[in-house]
C-alpha cells in the first residue's frame, strides 16, 4: 500500500515539473500581427504571382551578418521593404526600408543575429504593381 502513495507522489511531482518547465518556455509568433497577416494571404499570393511573372527577379542572400539584395531594377522601385524573420525567436526580427537606388546591390546589416533559419522577404512597388519574393536562408 505504501508503494501506491509513493507512486502517486512521484507522479504528482513529475506533472508539477512538466507544468513548471512549460510555463518558463518563451512562445512567440512569427510576427506580432500574425493573425492579421494571415487574413491578407490572398493579397500576398497576388504579389508573389506578380513577382514570378517578372523576367528579372531579386536575389536574396546572406553574407556574414548582412543580407544582400541584388535587383537590377532598384532604380525604378517606388517603395520597398525588407523583412528578416527568425521563426524561433522574435527578438531577432528586422525590418528595413529599401530606397530606390542606382546600384543593383543593396546590403543591410543585422546588428544581433544567431546562426539558424531565417525567412527573408522583399516587397516593393513598381509601376503601380505590388511584388513580393521570399526565401528561407540559413545563417
Amino acid at each position: 500500500m505504501k508503494w501506491i502513495v509513493g507512486a502517486f507522489i512521484f507522479f504528482a511531482l513529475f506533472i508539477g515539473t512538466l507544468v513548471f518547465v512549460s510555463m518558463k518556455q518563451e512562445i512567440s509568433l512569427v510576427s506580432n500581427t500574425y493573425y492579421e497577416d494571415e487574413l491578407k494571404h490572398s493579397e500576398k499570393m497576388q504579389r508573389v504571382s506578380n513577382a514570378n511573372a517578372l523576367n528579372s527577379k531579386p536575389a536574396l542572400s546572406f553574407e556574414g551578418n548582412q543580407v544582400k539584395v541584388s535587383f537590377d531594377q532598384f532604380n525604378q522601385i517606388e517603395n520597398g521593404k525588407l523583412t528578416v524573420q527568425r521563426p524561433s525567436k522574435a527578438g531577432l526580427d528586422y525590418q528595413f526600408n529599401v530606397p530606390a537606388g542606382s546600384e543593383p546591390i543593396q546590403v543591410f546589416e543585422l546588428k544581433k543575429w544567431e546562426q539558424g533559419l531565417y525567412r527573408v522577404g522583399f516587397s516593393w512597388s513598381l509601376n503601380g504593381q505590388n511584388y513580393y519574393v521570399e526565401k528561407l536562408l540559413v545563417l
